[in-house]
C-alpha cells in the first residue's frame, strides 16, 4: 500500500472514476476486482480513490505507459502486486484493465488489451 504525506491535501474535486463496459454489458475490471479476496479490493480500492483525488499523479503511486494510458500500482499482500490500467477521458479516469503483475515488465497483451478497450472508448 502507498502512503501519501499527512501535510498535503487534495486540491480540487475528485475526478470520477468509472468501469469501460463491454458491448455485451460486462465491466471485466470490476467483474475482476470482486474476484479478488477483500483485503487486495480495498488496498486497490483506496489506491484508485487516491488517485481521483491526486490526479495527475506520479510515482509511486501511478506510471505514464503512453499514449494516455496509466498504471495504477498496488501493492498486495502475500508479495503479490495489483495494476489497474487507466485513461482520462471526458474528464473522467476509466478504469480498462486489472491484473496481478506477475513479472517486472508489463505484459505485451495486457497492453494491447488495454489500448484496444481505450480505442473502442474514443470511437
Amino acid at each position: 500500500m502507498h502512503k501519501v504525506q499527512d501535510d498535503r491535501r487534495p486540491t480540487g474535486a475528485k475526478i470520477p472514476l468509472i468501469f469501460t463496459r463491454t458491448e455485451a454489458g460486462s465491466e471485466p475490471v470490476r467483474e475482476w476486482l470482486k474476484g479478488l479476496p477483500e483485503a487486495e479490493r480495498q488496498a486497490i480500492g483506496k489506491d484508485l480513490l487516491r488517485a481521483q483525488w491526486w490526479w495527475p499523479v506520479g510515482m509511486p503511486l501511478c506510471r505514464p505507459l503512453g499514449s494516455g494510458l496509466w498504471e495504477s500500482r498496488t501493492n498486495l499482500p502475500m508479495k503479490r502486486t495489483a495494476r489497474v490500467l487507466l485513461c482520462l477521458y471526458r474528464e473522467h479516469l476509466v478504469a480498462l484493465h486489472g491484473f496481478i503483475k506477475k513479472t517486472r515488465t508489463t505484459p505485451d497483451e495486457d497492453l494491447a488489451l488495454a489500448r484496444k478497450r481505450k480505442k473502442e472508448l474514443e470511437q
